[in-house]
Formats: structure tokens, sequence, C-alpha cells
């Protein structure tokens, strides 16, 4: 087991795309045998109305062809589905461990309503910043390095 892995959970926040006072609220959790995001936006008026849950999503490498990680959704809500299995999928391809991603992430109150633009947008910020800490934290299957 690498000792880079993370015992505790990081929390991290970014900014929703086009967007006045709503974040994307990130809590990444990398053990050595899997790593875990659960993602959901809220603004400064929101903050104590819970959210719903989104969708939930399991990704695993295949074996066989490595580019192509298998998925399965555990929990579906269709506006997040898409987003929550490219997202696990991405991990699960970067990494090679298995992934589980839950995602009740909101377009609505982005600068122009949720447009394609703007969830590519976000998609691509949340994918660089987890990315990067799971490359701080040395996320690799069995901690053994390529």
């Amino acid at each position: 087991m690498a000792t880079d892995i993370m015992d505790a959970p990081i929390q991290l926040s970014l900014p929703l795309p086009r967007s006045m006072d709503t974040r994307i609220y990130i809590q990444l959790t990398v053990k050595s045998k899997a790593v875990v995001l659960f993602l959901t936006t809220a603004s400064a008026e929101e903050a104590t109305s819970p959210t719903p849950l989104g969708s939930f999503v399991y990704a695993l490498p295949d074996r066989y062809n490595p580019t192509q990680p298998l998925s399965t959704p555990l929990c579906t809500v269709e506006p997040t589905l898409e987003f929550t299995t490219r997202l696990a999928k991405l991990i699960t391809r970067r990494t090679q461990l298995p992934t589980y991603v839950g995602n009740s992430v909101s377009f609505a109150s982005a600068g122009l309503g949720g447009t394609i633009e703007e969830e590519m947008e976000a998609f691509k910020q949340v994918a660089e910043l987890v990315l990067s800490k799971l490359k701080s934290a040395n996320a690799t299957p069995n901690g053994v390095q390529s």
C-alpha cells in the first residue's frame, strides 16, 4: 500500500461556470483499492436546504481493454447520469482503480441555465482538479507506479 494514500477525505470547491454565487462542492476519498467521489452544488441561498440525491455510478477497469472502463449506475437520476458516468470512467481509466462517483450537481443556476458548454466547462474543471489531487495522492493500483 502506498504511503501517500489519503486516510481522510478531502473537501474542495470551485465556482460553477458562469454563475454568480453557486459553487461545486467535492469530497474525494482515496483508498488503496478504490476512489470515492461526491459532487454537489449549492449557493448562498440554498446552504440550509437539503440537496436532492443525484446519480451514483460504479466504474472499474476492464482487464482486457484498459482504455474502456466498465461502469454500472447504482442509482440513477437522469439529469446527472451522463456527467456522473463520464467522470467515473475517466477517473478509473487514469488510475486503474475502481471508482464510485455520486453526483447531484445542478446546472440550473449556471449563467445560461445549464447549456452543454457550461456542463462541459464544469466537467473539465472538476476532472482537472480531481485528477491533480489523485496524482498528488499517488493513487495507483496497489501503490505500484507505472
